[in-house]
């Protein structure tokens, strides 16, 4: 999205995520890393499966990090989880990856909202026209299937909040 509208859209989510980083900060499926380069180089890294402009460590599967147990005191997958076909493993991932307490982060729009969205957006969506939606990709996930899969993993919600005009959802859990 690098048209005026999704710049914007992603400064807000990244606007909206930032007071709840701590410490350390890992971004799972980071895009152009906007997270990470607006909280500090030096304090996290962005990972993605796709080579994007900016990314940090490229993987071949983001359920197998390249990182140390609790190297981390925050993650985040920041408009992504839906992206992400083996979502159940890479929460326990993150879950390894995270210190004691540390925090998981996502935020994520609903199917419905999701899917209206992308296809209003689809000549300006990089997911469409430069990556493709892969096998396993779904649009958006119910709050409901984003607590059940941060609670499978080990975490406990801590937060929820809606935001972007009560389209999207911010979802904190703990360690």
């Amino acid at each position: 999205m690098n048209d005026a509208l999704g710049r914007r859209l992603r400064k807000w989510r990244t606007n909206t995520v930032l007071p709840h980083v701590t410490g350390r900060l890992l971004d799972i499926g980071c895009g152009h890393n906007d997270l990470v380069r607006q909280y500090g180089t030096d304090k996290g890294k962005g990972v993605d499966v796709y080579p994007w402009d900016g990314c940090d460590v490229v993987v071949e599967d983001t359920a197998k990090l390249p990182f140390a147990d609790g190297e981390f005191n925050t993650a985040t997958i920041i408009a992504a989880l839906n992206h992400i076909p083996n979502r159940a493993d890479v929460l326990k991932e993150a879950y390894r990856v995270l210190a004691p307490g540390g925090k998981m982060i996502i935020t994520m729009l609903s199917p419905g909202v999701s899917k209206v969205w992308h296809l209003l957006r689809r000549p300006w969506d990089e997911d469409q026209t430069e990556r493709g939606m892969k096998e396993g990709e779904v649009w958006g996930i119910t709050p409901k299937g984003v607590r059940e899969l941060l609670t499978s993993a080990g975490f406990r919600m801590s937060r929820e909040k809606r935001f972007m005009l009560g389209m999207n959802r911010l979802f904190v859990a703990t360690k």
